[in-house]
């Protein structure tokens, strides 16, 4: 019996979320949607992108959204300042840190299968937003779970040892920042309007949809985003104990 009433119940709360969640009907869109849904990919203004979201994001309120990223990106200055360290500092941390024991021989080989699939995901989500949902900053947040683990599973040293220090996530997040600024401001070579998207690039390369300036942004935010965090992840990576140390110092 009891069986039967949690099949009932179970029944009763999909049908009651199906209803809820139904897709809108076409009289249900208001104007400005329909705009949107019409010309996102069809219209004359079109961004040539299948994806409504991100031809809103980065094409008709791409101003809005560059603004956004510069207030994303200032946090994460504001964050690196407050954590920044000297030379001599970061020695001391290096030589106490390097002392901490990774884990266990099948959590790290997991790891590695993991940060693989990570890297391999997070940037289909970036280079395929332009065709479903994802994007940039999507990609660029997965991305940044892969140092996250291999910290957690090694060390932080086992990044920095092996190329991705602090200085060089910098450096990508630079170039992604650039790469944005640079994106937006081709169109007035051609005397156009800052972040133009069509007829400025192209649509199509070889046959593959690219939704014009679309994937450049997507890209270039993946990067930005996903460099940012793990310069953030690296210094918060720090031991308390040393850390605190050397706040004391400071004082």
């Amino acid at each position: 019996m009891k069986r039967w009433v949690t099949l009932i119940l179970l029944l009763t709360a999909v049908i009651t979320l199906a209803y809820v969640f139904q897709a809108p009907q076409p009289e249900d869109v208001r104007p400005l949607g329909e705009f949107y849904l019409e010309n996102s990919y069809f219209g004359d203004y079109s961004a040539k992108s299948p994806e409504v979201v991100t031809s809103i994001l980065w094409d008709y309120r791409g101003i809005d959204t560059l603004f956004e990223t510069a207030v994303f990106f200032l946090a994460i200055i504001g964050s690196l300042t407050i954590f920044r360290l000297t030379k001599e500092q970061e020695k001391d941390v290096k030589t106490e840190s390097t002392q901490v024991k990774p884990l266990p021989l099948p959590i790290r080989t997991v790891t590695k299968v993991i940060v693989a699939m990570i890297l391999a995901v997070s940037a289909s989500i970036a280079l395929h937003g332009h065709l479903t949902p994802g994007g940039g900053f999507q990609g660029g947040s997965a991305l940044a779970v892969a140092p996250l683990l291999i910290i957690a599973a090694y060390s932080k040293y086992a990044l920095e040892n092996n190329g991705l220090d602090k200085t060089r996530a910098l450096i990508l997040r630079s170039i992604g920042l650039l790469g944005i600024a640079l994106v937006a401001l081709v169109p007035l070579l051609s005397e156009g309007y800052i972040m133009q998207n069509q007829p400025v690039f192209p649509a199509e390369i070889n046959g593959q949809l690219i939704g014009g300036s679309l994937i450049y942004y997507n890209f270039f935010e993946f990067l930005a985003v996903g460099a940012g965090f793990t310069a953030v992840f690296l210094l918060l990576a720090i031991p308390e104990g040393k850390f605190k140390k050397i706040l004391g110092v400071r004082r």
